[in-house]
This record gives structure tokens, C-alpha cells and sequence, in this order.
């Protein structure tokens, strides 16, 4: 039995809110804090993981960036990269404050753009105890490069307004989050939009836009560059035909972590929340969790 808590944490001068998932049992558990990619929110398939987490034994912490989902901030859909990091480090200080948490026993799992987030994270905190990125973003200019240049076109139009708008006090300009081939979009590959849109409950609120202010930035975010300074281990779940994430460049850079561990999958990027692929990545994941954070105290090699 796995008792799921809602709760919130500060990050700035806002809150997030968060899924804090506690297994039945005694003693502090290692805990998986997890948030979401490109987007994203909790309720689109970081359940599934969580849950899977929870029942053999791990604390899993899944929650919401600030301007998106349940957590505060405005304005909404807003996309910052150093408020994203910010909020995994408050995300992390939080974890660790629980009583039911063992704070040397964190583990970052990201996906997507969170895989980025997490390997920054863990870079410039060498108390984390593992980490877990699958699908993971590792280079603004190669996912850049990825894209088709009629989009990229349309997208930097529309970013350039956002900027003019926001220096001017006004609302946000949007960009659509995932869209069709060709389209003004930040993900245009023929299966990012079905694969997206797929993932998020028909019952929960949600928008398909962020704040297009947000591909100036991305370009300039090289999280993979991060792997050569993470002391500890790495799981590095990568998928050989994504569309949004490269694998090429994040394949490079994967093997420079030195803790590093590579599993590599015949899936899409959208392909792992479901299915037998999620199926796949979730094992090695669990068996990584395993090897190198157990649920039983001190009998870890790290």
C-alpha cells in the first residue's frame, strides 16, 4: 500500500505543488524526486512511474514547475529555464526535509527537458545520490537543428514579439508546445504532437503553449556539457529514434559521465510512458534504483 500526499513546497517567491507518494513501512525511505519535460505536467504519465517507484519501497516526490499545472507563479505557461532549476533545487531541499525521507538517499529521474534539468542538477549538488534521465534533452542547438527551418522561422517571429511585448509590460505571446510538421511549434516531428497530446488525461486542464520568449533561450541551454562533473551514478536511458532529443549528441555526452550507465532502446520519444517500451525502460530503471540506491540502509556501494 502506497499512501500519495498532496503537498507544497517554496520555491522563489511562489509554491509548487507536488504528489508526495510514501510506501507502507517503517524507517526513512530513499526518495525519487521527479518532475515533468517540455510543458509538461505531473498528470501525464509521471504516475505511472511513481507508482511503480512507491511499490517496491521508494518515497517518490512529483511535482509541478512554477507557471505550469497546480503551481503558483505568473504569468502562466511562462518557460524559464533558471526558475526550472530553481525549483528542482528547492524540489530536492524539500525532499530532504521530510521525516519520512532519507536526505542522503535523493535521486533525481528526469524526462524529456527534465533529463537536462536533472543532469545540471546533479552537478552542482554532489550529495545527490543517483540519477535517472531518459529521453533526455542534452543540446539546445542539436534539438534546434532537429527541427524543420520553416518552424524554426515562425517560432523566432513569434518570440521576438513576445520579448518586444513583455518589455512593454503586455501578456505573453504563446507558441504551441507541440504542433504539425511545418507549423509554429517547438516540437514538430511528424509524432510530437499525437505522441504529446497523448499523454495528458482528458480530464485534466491543460494547454498545448508555453511563453515563446522561451526559444531564444534554448538554444544556449547545453545541459549534456554537465555529465564530466557528476560524481554519481547515472542511468542514461536514450532512445535511438528520437525526434526531439537527438540521440547522437546524447549519446556523447553520456559517455562521459563517470558513473555513467547507457541502456539504449528502438523507441521514439514519445514511445516509453506506455506500453511494452515503458515496460522496458521502467526494469532497467527499477534495477538501477536497486543497484545502486536500495531501499535497505547501508548496504549501498556508494
Amino acid at each position: 500500500m502506497t499512501d500519495r500526499l498532496n503537498v507544497t513546497f517554496p520555491s522563489g517567491p511562489d509554491e509548487c505543488h507536488a504528489w508526495l507518494y510514501l510506501p507502507e513501512g517503517g524507517g526513512r525511505r530513499p526518495v525519487v524526486v521527479m518532475a515533468h519535460g517540455l510543458g509538461g505536467v505531473r498528470e501525464m504519465r509521471l504516475d505511472a512511474y511513481a507508482e511503480r517507484f512507491a511499490a517496491v519501497g521508494y518515497a517518490c516526490l512529483v511535482f509541478d514547475y512554477r507557471h505550469f499545472g497546480a503551481s503558483g507563479g505568473q504569468p502562466r505557461q511562462l518557460l524559464s529555464i533558471g526558475r526550472q532549476l530553481q525549483d528542482w533545487r528547492a524540489a530536492v531541499a524539500y525532499a530532504r526535509s521530510r521525516p519520512e525521507t532519507d536526505p542522503r538517499r535523493v535521486v533525481l529521474w528526469g524526462t524529456s527537458f527534465s533529463g537536462g534539468h536533472v543532469l545540471t542538477t546533479a552537478a552542482q549538488d554532489p550529495d545527490v545520490a543517483a540519477v535517472i534521465a531518459q529521453g533526455l534533452f542534452t543540446d539546445g542547438v542539436a534539438s534546434a537543428l532537429a527541427m524543420r527551418p520553416i518552424s524554426s522561422v515562425k517560432v523566432m517571429a513569434r518570440a521576438a514579439r513576445d520579448v518586444v511585448g513583455m518589455c512593454l509590460g503586455r501578456a505573453p505571446v504563446l507558441v504551441a508546445t507541440a504542433g504539425r510538421p511545418g507549423s509554429a511549434a517547438l516540437m514538430t516531428a511528424p509524432d510530437a504532437e499525437p505522441g504529446y497530446l497523448a499523454l495528458v488525461p482528458g480530464d485534466v486542464p491543460f494547454e498545448n503553449r508555453v511563453a515563446a520568449r522561451f526559444a531564444l533561450d534554448i538554444v544556449r541551454y547545453r545541459p549534456g556539457r554537465r555529465t564530466r562533473g557528476i560524481v554519481c551514478p547515472v542511468l542514461f536511458c536514450v532512445c535511438e529514434t528520437d525526434s526531439v532529443a537527438p540521440s547522437g549528441p546524447t549519446l556523447r555526452y553520456a559517455r562521459k559521465a563517470p558513473r555513467g550507465e547507457i541502456r539504449r532502446y528502438p523507441d521514439g520519444h514519445f514511445d516509453i510512458y506506455r506500453g511494452e517500451p515503458f515496460e522496458r525502460v521502467l526494469h532497467d530503471q527499477l534495477a538501477f534504483l536497486t543497484a545502486h540506491v536500495p531501499i535497505a540502509e547501508g548496504t549501498s556501494p556508494r
